[in-house]
């Protein structure tokens, strides 16, 4: 008898802890369809920008306020800003498609960093059938004069911002980079969000020595980064109430049981997806089965968290000893 693959993030049952990470593969309905072919159990679009809608609002605007220096009934000519269409219709559309020609859970991603209008946006999200939003706080605090504990309001307002627009559940996606991460976790969760998505990962700017500019410098994942998500969310299982997903270095079915048995309730994988096709999401499952059925296991919710540090018998193996063991043990390569 086979194991029983399900898993249930933000209250929706996947049958089975593959995620389609938010990339270029889920940016077209002929690749989430060859997702779904390959055994993917839900889909993250790719995000919407707050700089994207607030440049279209501010468009409309500006198109509505033409011609009112000469005539004072100019205005009249254009609807109301609340009822007027300046919303981005082809990501809605894109939301619309996917749910008509999927049966998987379909999740659009809202990228910002300041609390502000352009939040509505999640309502359309919602109205054009999305089963849930990741939210993608993408923020980096490099003015001196900004203190963490402005920086964190900005986050929990923004969470707070969404959640208010909508009934589906939001899941954010955040950067490790916070001083006490699992206080600001639980904060998160106390704000609104149904789940946490572990982590975001920044794309770090490069030097072109030829022009001499600053350029933007994407690399894929590797498998090494896996480690970082596996320790916070074995640190988080059971202790903050939202749902747990794991992204960045998930690339073998080897490295999605880890995240599991830290206390995943997904995976999200882009990099090894982009590296090896839609239908690696078939190796994926299969190999997580396998090794399932090889031990036993019976389901993936019995699987998950079993090695979380709240069921591990040395929780410290999360904390400093960890680390200090990992210091004192190191013998270096061999020239």
């Amino acid at each position: 008898m086979s194991a029983d693959l399900r898993s249930r993030y933000l209250g929706l049952e996947l049958k089975n802890p593959i995620v389609a990470a938010a990339s270029p593969m889920t940016s077209s309905i002929d690749s989430l369809k060859r997702l779904q072919d390959a055994g993917v159990a839900a889909v993250v679009l790719p995000s919407l920008f707050e700089e994207q809608i607030e440049h279209e609002e501010m468009a409309g605007h500006n198109l509505m306020l033409a011609g009112a220096e000469l005539s004072p009934e100019a205005r009249g000519f254009f609807p109301e800003m609340q009822n007027y269409n300046t919303g981005p219709d082809n990501y809605l559309k894109l939301i619309g498609d996917a749910k008509k020609a999927l049966a998987v859970p379909v999740i659009p991603s809202l990228n910002g960093y300041t609390p502000g209008g352009w939040t509505h946006i999640a309502k359309q999200f919602e109205q054009a059938g999305a089963d849930a939003i990741e939210l993608n706080i993408y923020f980096l605090a490099t003015d001196p004069g900004n203190t963490s504990t402005e920086i964190e309001k900005r986050y929990i307002d923004l969470v707070a911002s969404v959640g208010s627009m909508v009934s589906i559940p939001v899941a954010v996606k955040v950067s490790p980079y916070f001083s006490a991460m699992a206080n600001m976790a639980a904060r998160l969760a106390a704000a609104g969000a149904k789940g946490l998505v572990l982590f975001n990962r920044f794309i770090q700017p490069d030097i072109d020595l030829d022009e001499l500019e600053v350029t933007p410098h994407l690399v894929l994942s590797t498998s090494d980064e896996l480690r970082l998500a596996l320790r916070w969310i074995a640190i988080l299982r059971g202790r903050v109430k939202a749902s747990l997903a794991a992204t960045g270095g998930a690339h073998t079915a080897e490295d999605v049981l880890k995240l599991l048995l830290a206390g995943a309730d997904c995976v999200m994988v882009a990099s090894s997806l982009l590296r090896k096709g839609p239908n690696h999401v078939a190796n994926l499952v299969s190999g997580v089965e396998k090794w399932m059925t090889e031990r036993e296991y019976d389901s993936v919710e019995q699987l998950k968290g079993s090695l979380s540090q709240q069921s591990c018998p040395d929780p410290a193996a999360f904390e400093r000893g960890n680390y200090m063991k990992a210091l004192t043990s190191f013998t270096g390569e061999r020239i």
